[in-house]
């Protein structure tokens, strides 16, 4: 039986928001909403918070995580979510064989997606999956001489409810990744391989970086908690 690790990496030291892994967001500490995501999950066996800051760990741990603590060098502006993986894999000698890594920046996933994407990515054997939103937007280039192009005709743009499937962009929403760790080991980063997706709502595209992005998904949050 293949062992499920959910991994959330926390750091203390952020700057726009301050303490912004642990400020209350809708009635919680923004990081436990994920903890429980991950804990209301069946096929998650263990969920593991990897921070360097005290007041995380408190409250990560009564949340019911288990916690590694980060070294500080693993813990700078410039450090990798990948360094932080790479540390938890490697510290212990019972590895898990998938891991599930949730950002708690973006608290706002859909109900039962977990299991859904789990379920997804061992049916069909990927070696990492991640989440991704559709978007209808016109994209457009700027180029070194100070002119633009567009990725899109502009001479027809298209109707919304007329694009065609291979017209439509995604983008990388940074709310879910799952990768075995035999690839994790292998290449060092949680995308390669055999790379499935999981297609969420446009509602979904929203993580939290800055006071305005925190307000706005609060209220998102709370307006759909009941749904």
């Amino acid at each position: 039986m293949e062992t499920l690790t959910a991994f959330i990496p926390a750091r203390g030291g952020s700057k726009g928001i301050p303490n912004k892994n642990i400020k209350e967001f809708a009635g919680k500490p923004l990081i436990v909403h994920s903890i429980e995501y991950a804990l209301n999950c069946s096929q998650i066996d263990e969920v593991v918070v990897s921070t360097d800051d005290d007041k995380i760990i408190k409250i990560a741990r009564k949340a019911g995580a288990r916690i590694v603590n980060r070294p500080p060098e693993l813990s700078t502006d410039s450090a990798t979510t990948e360094s932080a993986i790479h540390h938890f894999v490697n510290k212990f000698n019972k590895k898990p064989d998938i891991l599930v890594l949730l950002q708690p920046t973006s608290p706002y996933r859909p109900k039962g997606s977990l299991e859904n994407a789990i379920s997804h990515f061992t049916e069909n054997g990927f070696d990492s999956l991640l989440s991704i939103i559709p978007t209808h937007r016109f994209f457009w280039r700027v180029k070194d001489d100070q002119t633009t192009y567009a990725e899109y005709d502009y001479l027809n743009r298209p109707h919304r409810q007329d694009l065609k499937q291979e017209d439509v962009r995604y983008m990388e929403n940074g709310s879910l990744y799952i990768f075995t760790r035999r690839h994790f080991d292998k290449t060092g980063n949680r995308l390669g391989g055999k790379i499935g997706y999981v297609e969420w709502p446009e509602e979904y595209s929203l993580e939290i970086d800055t006071p305005l992005d925190f307000d706005i998904l609060e209220k998102l949050f709370l307006s759909n908690s009941d749904k």
